[in-house]
């Protein structure tokens, strides 16, 4: 790899150029070593002085594609969560399959009633005694972070509701949440830890963040999927499925979006691939 040159990252700030954060990147998609070192080898030529990050993820993830679709599926599970726009509607019913997926009962977007004022609450989820009010806060563009005057605004929101009695007979397990599929800034996760807000970010908290929870539970949304158009990706989002394996269960549903009878066993192989793999790595 050439040394000693800078590149660009999404939020405009510059920094030199990291390989091994390029081979960890890889890593986490699952490509083998053989696959890491052929892309890294391949993307020598295509480096320069100021080149964006973005642009050196789109060529890895061009490369990679070529070797293996799962894997690069897989890589391009930020970008995924990116695409479940442009509304952020999605992205809640994302957050509510992943609170399922640990058994809780969701409602999306419920209005309840605060001491002073009425709110939308994007995601309510209950197990048990255990109440959990969710505010999402989703972002379709990279480099943007989430800073200290959401949760600052959020746990204003939460109190209020916990002081309009909504949720009286289990007031004392209710439980505020604040997610989102961009990144927090420091303050933010400062003031979250001292006001008791949960926080949950891209790579926020540490070895639990959305990343590896998405892995943990085999939640890939369905944008990541490297077989299908965006027009399909987008048919599919408007008929409220947002997860990857939704839309395997009948042929119906991918014939519908438009994916041709040809085309649709490519389409599945990349799934059956994707999710095997994951199941294979959480034993």
């Amino acid at each position: 790899m050439k040394p000693n040159f800078i590149v660009t990252k999404a939020s405009g700030v510059t920094e030199p150029f990291s390989i091994d954060k390029l081979k960890l990147s890889l890593e986490r998609s699952r490509a083998t070593p053989a696959e890491i070192e052929i892309i890294c080898n391949q993307l020598q030529s295509q480096l320069y002085q100021g080149i964006s990050t973005k642009k050196i993820y789109s060529e890895a993830f061009k490369l990679l594609k070529h070797h293996s679709k799962h894997h690069a599926a897989r890589y391009q599970l930020k970008k995924g969560l990116l695409d479940l726009g442009p509304s952020g509607y999605p992205f809640e019913k994302f957050i509510a399959k992943l609170f399922e997926m640990q058994d809780y009962k969701t409602i999306t977007g419920q209005i309840v009633k605060g001491k002073c004022v009425s709110h939308e609450i994007d995601v309510i989820a209950k197990k048990n005694n255990e109440i959990i009010i969710t505010e999402c806060k989703y972002r379709n563009a990279a480099g943007i972070t989430v800073d200290v005057k959401t949760p600052l605004y959020i746990h204003s929101r939460f109190n209020d509701v916990r002081a309009g009695g909504y949720f009286k007979k289990e007031q004392e397990s209710l439980n505020g949440w604040l997610i989102t599929n961009a990144k927090f800034t420091t303050d933010a996760i400062t003031y979250g830890k001292c006001a008791n807000l949960n926080l949950l970010s891209w790579d926020y908290p540490a070895k639990n963040s959305l990343r590896e929870l998405i892995d943990n539970y085999n939640l890939y949304p369905l944008t990541c999927l490297t077989t299908l158009s965006k027009q399909e990706k987008q048919w599919l989002l408007s008929h409220d499925m947002v997860l990857a394996k939704d839309i395997y269960s009948t042929e119906a549903i991918l014939l519908k979006a438009g994916v041709s009878s040809k085309r649709i066993q490519t389409v599945k192989e990349e799934g059956l691939k994707l999710f095997k793999e994951g199941n294979s790595n959480r034993k």
